[in-house]
């Protein structure tokens, strides 16, 4: 197997297990109402560096895989959510990864952008595909559970996301010269 391989395989393990324990350990120790902003806003980000940082393919296995991982480990949404979640990941990782390695004036302006548009397109999907398509109209779910699962996909997806890019935008440009990428 060849170093650019290993370290592809390395990095896109070491981010699914952040993501993991971050999922996990935020379920644990952060009281309710808190726990999808803070869980929510530290995967959005943890998607968004891994995109920039390790790469498309990278960043969109992290996407995908990262919802499934959770559920496997009880702390993730109904199944039927998953590929929702999934698809809602790889979305912001597209634009994270078309939009912010690309130098529009300085780079902080590309994060910006990235992380508007990757919260706002992130936002868009999941409300209209879990509050307005799923949970209505395919999972038929008693009506507390399903005002449950609308309220965590609305408007808490656009704040955790655009928190998630936030932190991501100021991180990044030390975390790239801290690794030696080229900006």
């Amino acid at each position: 197997m060849n170093k650019k391989r290993i370290k592809w395989i390395t990095q896109t393990a070491i981010f699914l297990a952040m993501l993991i324990a971050v999922q996990f350990l935020t379920s644990q120790l952060v009281p309710p109402p808190a726990t999808q902003y803070v869980t929510g806003s530290i995967v959005n980000l943890l998607l968004a560096v891994s995109a920039v940082i390790c790469g498309l393919s990278s960043g969109l296995t992290v996407a995908l895989i990262s919802p499934v991982l959770a559920k496997l480990v009880g702390i993730g949404p109904l199944w039927e959510i998953v590929p929702f979640v999934a698809v809602g990941n790889a979305i912001l990782v597209l634009l994270w990864y078309f939009i912010g390695i690309k130098k529009i004036q300085n780079f902080y302006i590309s994060y910006i952008i990235a992380a508007v548009s990757g919260a706002v397109l992130k936002f868009l999907f999941l409300f209209l595909s879990i509050t307005k398509f799923a949970v209505p109209i395919w999972l038929q779910l008693p009506e507390k559970q399903a005002v449950t699962i609308s309220a965590m996909f609305s408007f808490p997806q656009l704040i955790t996301a655009l928190i998630g890019g936030a932190l991501a935008a100021l991180i990044l440009p030390s975390l790239k010269k801290a690794l030696k990428t080229e900006e």
